[in-house]
């Protein structure tokens, strides 16, 4: 059985699987600063960092924002070994069923095997991708941005919504507020 479990900092053992998952799945410029995500962890309200759970053993993990009119999943990994075992399809068919407002994800263009085949897990999932560069704010002070697409699950439109959901995006997330690309 698929669970997700809300972790802090205290959860020593669970929140130092969920640190060492990051770690090996993104590259580092996609997370912040570890000190600033245990903040975030232990004290954003809006901020939910969870351990995924099949029965007892743990097999990824997945970090969601509530934004009030949507939710944007920040972090989605599962364990190498575990993965393409259905635990992706699973994990993300339980949070469309338990979260109410449209969730918003971020992913790279589609510029190799990998980022395609990632947005068509996602399409198979019924979200849409919205095919307008969107250019991920870095995480951490001297780095670049990371241009990406959005892909959106729910009652959002490119065309009415795009620039609020950026535009949030950018603030909440990443501490922006300029209005850039």
């Amino acid at each position: 059985m698929i669970y997700l479990r809300e972790i802090h900092t205290k959860d020593k053992e669970l929140y130092a699987f969920m640190e060492n998952l990051l770690i090996k799945t993104f590259p580092v410029g996609e997370y912040r600063e570890l000190k600033m995500l245990r903040h975030y962890t232990d004290n954003r309200e809006n901020f939910h960092n969870h351990i995924i759970f099949d029965n007892k053993t743990p097999v990824g993990l997945i970090t969601i924002w509530n934004l009030n009119d949507f939710n944007y999943v920040e972090h989605f990994a599962i364990l190498p070994y575990k993965r393409n075992k259905g635990y992706g399809k699973r994990v993300i068919n339980l949070i469309e069923k338990g979260l109410k407002e449209p969730i918003v994800l971020e992913v790279e263009l589609p510029e190799d095997e990998i980022a395609i085949r990632r947005i068509e897990f996602y399409k198979r999932l019924n979200f849409k991708l919205w095919e307008v560069v969107y250019n991920q704010p870095p995480y951490k002070s001297g780095e670049e941005s990371i241009p990406m697409f959005l892909m959106i699950y729910g009652e959002l439109k490119k065309e009415k919504d795009y620039f609020r959901v950026k535009n949030k995006l950018h603030k909440e997330i990443y501490g922006v507020t300029e209005n850039t690309n």
